[in-house]
């Protein structure tokens, strides 16, 4: 690897188009540069549980001499991506990264994979992740670590994914995120990741969790590189029953339109809530995005949402209870093949009843309705994306089945309301480890969350800082 791999590997995926379209670059040399940073970085990050050279290599020929004959299939095309080990990609393993599925091998790719696949993306490999995407360590593959310093955490459960984004080991990739596993490696490892409205982005092919929490949605290093990565992932699918047959706009006709008269509401009783868990540096960075944000004409105002008090169980009760329903049968039959965080957590899910589960979900309507109703006076919501910078690895912590959802406490609530959240950087730590700043919208209203995010993103002129390793 040389600096000119390193400079090539960092760039967004905008600007790597236009080098492939103007054949400045072939996504040939594009993909071996990858591959080079790969081997030379990976083995201190641990992010790919499955790397794809050989394929790689082939399918960016291919886009090279599709491209070539002026057969671009797009911004995408030619573009090498890895994505979480929770993605079903044919003919490739895809673990969950479980040792109950390491032999798995599916025989189709999920719609999401297809999609970017027809976007003319290059797959470098599947992402290391927390097992089954519950936010606890794998029992399969390496810890992996953050790349601003490898003694602390990358996050859960999109873990790999953050931190080969965040490394420049891929341009882009996919997660999935159930109460906060895009927004929080994103946050922790000082890139974008954005979840869509619950039912916009296809989640057939996806291994399950949690199905009325999860979704699919991209981890990038801008802004405009995820409404990209959105746009090809984004619109119904048949074989997702709960999937949105809404039409889907144009994600980035916004960006440039700059945020003048925008209304941004600011919960600030819902951080004051947290406060003893938000650390001092983050409430200060995410406060002096807000004050830019409002320096760039959008007005701000503090807004209250009732019944958070009540967020955590409701939210524990129907995550942990519909992890149960899936995975029961293997809990039975071959619990020795789950890692002991994941098993335990999951046997939880057990102790809830039917009424419990109804409840929370009535619970959480009567959330979403209040959420509605603030929408109707605001046009975006800001808040941290977590309660501080990323943590120090404890692989020897004490059990705490609430554990996920405690640190969850910032996120969730759009995952609970089906909301569209993006997540940027605002600032650093003391000890130079990134904190990230929530923007969330009223459900299929992503290009206003991407507007703000991306004039945020422009003019506090963080994203060309990366980590150093």
């Amino acid at each position: 690897m040389n600096n000119s791999d390193r400079e090539l590997c960092f760039l967004s995926i905008q600007d790597q188009s236009r080098l492939i379209h103007s054949k400045e670059i072939s996504p040939v040399a594009l993909t071996e540069a990858y591959l080079r940073r790969i081997e030379a970085v990976d083995d201190k990050l641990g992010s790919y549980l499955t790397l794809l050279a050989d394929e790689a290599l082939e399918e960016s020929r291919l886009a090279e001499q599709a491209i070539a004959n002026g057969n671009s299939r797009g911004p995408l095309h030619g573009i090498p991506m890895g994505h979480k080990d929770l993605y079903d990609t044919k003919g490739v393993l895809t673990t969950g990264s479980s040792l109950l599925f390491r032999d798995r091998v599916p025989d189709q790719d999920a719609t999401v994979i297809a999609k970017l696949r027809d976007a003319g993306s290059v797959l470098l490999g599947k992402h290391q992740m927390s097992e089954f995407a519950m936010g606890f360590p794998a029992s399969l593959g390496p810890i992996p670590r953050n790349p601003w310093n490898t003694e602390h955490s990358p996050g859960g459960s999109s873990s790999g994914t953050g931190a080969a984004v965040a490394a420049g080991l891929c341009a882009g990739g996919l997660g999935s995120d159930t109460g906060g596993s895009i927004r929080g490696p994103a946050s922790l490892n000082g890139i974008v990741g954005m979840i869509p409205t619950y039912g916009r982005a296809r989640r057939a092919g996806v291994l399950p969790l949690s199905w009325s929490l999860v979704h699919a949605g991209p981890l990038t290093r801008t802004v405009e590189d995820a409404a990209l990565m959105l746009q090809a992932i984004s619109g119904h699918d048949p074989r997702d029953p709960t999937s949105s047959s809404l039409e889907v706009p144009d994600f980035s006709s916004g960006l440039h339109e700059g945020i003048k008269g925008i209304k941004i509401g600011v919960p600030r009783h819902y951080i004051a809530a947290a406060n003893s868990e938000i650390s001092s540096e983050t409430v200060k960075s995410v406060d002096k995005a807000i004050k830019e944000l409002e320096g760039l004409g959008a007005h701000v105002e503090e807004v209250e949402i009732p019944g958070l008090e009540h967020l955590r169980t409701i939210g524990s009760i129907i995550f942990m209870s519909e992890a149960f329903t899936y995975y029961q049968h293997f809990l039975r039959t071959r619990k020795e093949e789950f890692g002991r965080y994941f098993r335990n957590y999951v046997y939880a899910g057990a102790l809830f009843s039917a009424a419990d589960y109804v409840q929370a979900q009535r619970a959480r309507a009567d959330l979403k309705r209040k959420v509605a109703r603030i929408f109707q006076h605001v046009d975006v919501l800001a808040l941290p994306t977590h309660n501080g910078p990323a943590p120090k690895l404890n692989l020897e912590a004490p059990l705490d089945p609430l554990r996920f959802i405690r640190g969850a406490w910032l996120t969730m609530i759009f995952n609970m309301t089906s909301c569209p959240a993006i997540s940027l950087p605002c600032g650093y730590s003391e000890g130079g480890l990134p904190i990230g700043l929530q923007i969330a919208a009223k459900p299929f209203d992503e290009i206003t969350a991407i507007r703000v995010a991306y004039n945020y993103q422009e003019h506090a002129g963080l994203k060309d800082n990366h980590p150093p390793i």
